[in-house]
């Protein structure tokens, strides 16, 4: 047993009870951007929520203690993802990358956007030429320090 056999087991529930990241994240709480990734093994679950999961997706005590262990994250299979909805996000960074990074240090200074003082926001936009996804990545700024 290992926590990628518990995200394959907790997918499979997910399509068998007809289950939502909405609604699944509504019952542990957070964020369905977070539940999300939490769910596909890429954050740690607090006892209570795995308690939560648990009896959602029927597992095992040992397969609960899996959701309760820092995960090794990055969940991609190879370097340049192959998928094309992820790919696409590849190539976001590709073209847009150096400007996100000038814009930000133009703006802050010298520093990064932390992945783990971070929020996400994923939202379906009405728009009359086809609904748009808009996506909100937020995180807090952490500057270099001299020493």
């Amino acid at each position: 047993m290992d926590r990628h056999q518990v995200t394959l087991k907790i997918l499979s529930a997910k399509v068998r009870q007809h289950m939502t990241w909405s609604g699944i994240a509504e019952k542990v709480g957070n964020s369905k951007e977070w539940t999300t990734a939490a769910m596909l093994g890429q954050m740690t679950f607090s006892a209570a929520q795995a308690a939560i999961a648990k009896d959602l997706f029927d597992l095992t005590d040992e397969e609960t203690a899996w959701l309760q262990i820092v995960p090794y994250k990055g969940s991609l299979p190879t370097a340049v993802p192959t998928d094309p909805l992820i790919y696409r996000w590849y190539e976001i960074v590709s073209i847009y990358g150096s400007t996100i990074k000038e814009l930000i240090h133009e703006e802050f200074g010298d520093g990064i956007m932390s992945a783990i003082d971070f929020k996400m926001d994923i939202q379906r936009e009405a728009d009359p030429k086809g609904d748009r996804v808009n996506v909100v990545l937020s995180g807090k700024f952490l500057p270099y320090k001299e020493y």
